[in-house]
């Protein structure tokens, strides 16, 4: 029997929330959508009108009204602690946007007010982007070995954390970073939505950090605007005691003097003669399937995947169904170490982070 449908609702009216407006109306058999919050009422009436579902002025007339599983919050960096605390106030299961909060003290105020209910999950899509995943899913196969370090250059402060954490399996330890930044000119073509048609260089800084993890570590790489500027290739390198994954290759010992090297490869359809349309169908090793888009027939590009993954997962968790998809906890440990990085960046002298409340969760 088909489980039926979560409801949720979402706060927020960005280009982040609408991701999930728009994911929810390709996704009716995981999740209903059943109201949308808006800073203002006209701000509200016009989203209502664009996407058909009911205006809210605020998180508290939305629960009141739908009784909704869940809510999401896409709201800026500041508004965020407060959309959580008044979510688990209603005793609703909330879905935030990363970062949970935009600092260390509103961190901290956040796990104390909202941290033991349980009910509060972070957003952080990157570790269930098909390429990640599927990375995700060969690390923890054994493949490599135990994994020692892990270099991110493709995006920037808690979501390079997370894939480093997820690939070494790190927890909520102390960590000590060491970063620098260097400036240099680069030309910047392309804006998250669109081409600037400007060629001069300009200054870009680039932020270059170690993580000690206490016996792993982390290389953190990021230039401003690396996610939509191609000039700058995207790249991460996990390491193992028995071979290590190169963006999409493997190289690793199987046997007695033999070193293989194996291409993660992307079954994209709709080349050539292919009339299945365009999308991924799985990422492969060999004869090993390490991932399958599990959206076949939508059309859905990598981040929406990842995004669509998270809230199926979100609405699993609140049926009963599924293990919580990102806890607060989680969240809040990446930021922690997000903010380090920017504050040795900054000194120009290691910070080593301290062990918060949140590190007692199992």
């Amino acid at each position: 029997m088909t489980a039926k449908p979560c409801r949720f609702g979402v706060v927020g009216t960005g280009w982040r929330a609408q991701y999930y407006l728009r994911l929810a109306r390709l996704l009716p058999e995981h999740v209903e959508l059943v109201g949308n919050v808006g800073r203002s009422p006209e701000v509200a009436e016009r989203m209502a009108r664009q996407w058909g579902v009911p205006a809210y002025g605020s998180l508290s007339e939305l629960v009141t009204s739908e009784r909704p599983d869940f809510v999401v919050s896409a709201v800026p960096w500041a508004a965020t602690p407060g959309v959580s605390e008044a979510a688990v106030e209603l005793k609703t299961p909330v879905l935030c946007e990363t970062p949970p909060a935009p600092d260390l003290d509103g961190l901290r105020r956040l796990w104390q007010s909202v941290g033991a209910s349980g009910l509060v999950q972070v957003a952080e899509q990157y570790p269930l982007m098909p390429s990640h995943a599927s990375r995700l899913a060969l690390a923890r196969s054994g493949a490599i070995g135990t994994v020692s370090s892990v270099q991110v250059s493709s995006t920037h402060q808690y979501h390079a954390v997370a894939l480093m954490r997820a690939f070494l399996g790190a927890r909520f330890q102390s960590a000590t970073v060491s970063a620098r930044t260097f400036v240099a000119p680069l030309i910047d073509p392309l804006v998250r939505d669109a081409w600037t048609d400007d060629d001069r260089a300009k200054d870009a800084t680039t932020t270059i950090a170690t993580i000690d993890f206490g016996g792993t570590m982390g290389l953190y790489d990021f230039t401003d605007n690396q996610w939509h500027n191609q000039l700058r290739s995207r790249r991460i390198v996990i390491r193992g005691s028995a071979g290590e994954i190169a963006n999409d290759e493997v190289v690793r010992l199987v046997g007695p003097r033999t070193i293989v090297r194996t291409p993660l490869v992307r079954r994209q359809t709709g080349y050539d003669l292919d009339l299945d349309g365009f999308e991924t169908d799985h990422i492969s090793a060999g004869d090993t399937i390490l991932y399958r888009n599990p959206f076949q027939g939508l059309r859905f590009n990598d981040e929406e995947i990842a995004i669509g993954t998270m809230l199926v997962e979100m609405a699993a968790w609140c049926r009963g169904d599924g293990a919580p998809p990102y806890p607060l906890a989680d969240g809040c440990q990446d930021h922690l170490v997000a903010l380090a990085i920017d504050e040795s960046a900054a000194n120009g002298t290691p910070v080593t982070t301290s062990l918060e409340a949140w590190a007692a969760m199992p």
